[in-house]
């Protein structure tokens, strides 16, 4: 045996598994297909890594088991990952809803932090190590890779896949997680892309255009869920948070609702403006609450160049709907090139919640994004990143 364990990918999940492992006094190596460990932290909150939030949980998560997470969950915590970053110099500052960031480092010391822990321990990192297949023997398993033009082949009893999920292939995300598994015979909840921006297209798509890069605060919402953030309008549609977010939980041929203005009434405020200055136009009223390019745009549907003490019954209900109830229905998203996750994976039917080792194939552990746990914007997808590495290492 050439290690305890051979951890696939040096990601998020495989350098806390091999951080984590050393602190176990277990000797792991690390295969990275890429030119250097980490990343894709490292590009995360626009180099700054909001690397948990303080509201963390497995209702934050989307699974077909709901509770699958909470195992690990449990066994490494938000207050463990604060703990774990202070002791190496990294404190977190919360931004907003809960996001953690480093107060004044950023996404290389978080990166920093894990490689210099592998080097005192001894774990390897081998880089640029493209990995072709993992086969099982009576001993354990083979993993075979190339690096450079050296066929290789590692030997251990046990392998952690840590390879992440289809996200930003040019950063060279790749299916060999899903495609391992498949052989091996595992099931896979469907994929798709997840926090992602969602497009328009048809006779909609220039009135959406007209407004690229204006944003505003709204709650966006489907049948399921609501989400109270910031949304961006784009030459093809629309982004920002609560797009983000509330991609995750739609699918083709639904529609959103967009609330232009959450926590008021515009039918409240028409109404005490009448009562002060009926003559104020509806257009410079909704220019108190908007950008002039939003207003102008809302005259599409709204008669604003009406004051409001003229509007009819019908025209204040419309001015209502408009701001209140505005539906969308994307024609799409903008892929795995633009999303920040991927939703579905490894069916967490097939794994052990309290080891995440595989139960069909003994010895072989999936940690990460590949598996079928799926987080909210907002630095959920790095605590069960970092939970899963954390209970994966306990077991080599």
């Amino acid at each position: 045996m050439d290690a305890d364990a051979i951890i696939i990918g040096a990601g998020a999940c495989g350098l806390m598994c091999a951080a984590q492992a050393g602190f176990l006094g277990k000797k792991v190596i690390v295969l990275e297909k890429g030119s250097k460990a980490g990343a894709k932290i490292l590009i995360s909150g626009g180099g700054r890594c909001n690397f948990t939030n303080l509201y963390s949980s497995a209702e934050q998560f989307i699974s077909n088991n709901q509770h699958f997470a909470k195992s690990a969950f449990k066994q490494w915590t938000v207050e463990d990952t604060i703990g774990f970053f202070e002791t190496y110099g990294i404190q977190g500052k919360e931004k907003t809803l809960g996001q953690l960031f480093p107060e004044d480092k950023n996404a290389k010391d978080v990166v920093d932090v894990f490689t210099s822990l592998c080097e005192d321990f001894g774990q390897e990192i081998l880089c640029n190590a493209q990995v072709n297949d993992v086969v099982q023997t009576a001993e354990g398993f083979e993993v075979l890779f190339e690096q450079g033009d050296k066929q290789q082949v590692l030997r251990a009893p046990k392998v952690v896949v840590a390879t992440g999920g289809l996200p930003i292939p040019k950063m060279g995300a790749t299916d060999f997680a899903l495609k391992l598994a498949r052989r091996f015979g595992l099931n896979i909840v469907e994929t798709a892309p997840a926090l992602v921006p969602l497009t328009i297209t048809g006779k909609d798509e220039e009135w959406y255009a007209q407004l690229s890069g204006n944003s505003v605060f709204c709650e966006v919402s489907n049948e399921q869920i609501s989400f109270e953030e910031n949304i961006l309008f784009t030459h093809w549609g629309l982004s920002g948070p609560s797009i983000l977010q509330i991609s995750s939980f739609w699918r083709p041929g639904k529609t959103i609702n967009i609330d232009l203005l959450p926590q008021e009434s515009i039918t409240s405020i028409i109404d005490e403006e009448r009562a002060s200055n009926g003559k104020t136009l509806l257009s410079t009223l909704l220019n108190r609450y908007y950008a002039k390019k939003l207003t102008d745009a809302l005259g599409k549907f709204l008669p604003l160049d009406k004051t409001v003490a003229s509007l009819t019954k019908t025209e204040i209900e419309k001015v209502h709907q408009t701001i209140h109830h505005f539906v969308v229905k994307p024609a799409g998203d903008k892929g795995y090139d633009k999303a920040e996750v991927m939703r579905g994976g490894i069916d967490t039917d097939e794994l052990s919640s309290k080891t995440l080792e595989c139960k069909k194939v003994p010895g072989l552990y999936f940690g990460g994004e590949c598996m079928d746990v799926t987080g909210w914007l907002g630095g959920y997808n790095f605590q069960w990143a970092w939970a899963s590495g954390f209970v994966i290492a306990q077991q080599l």
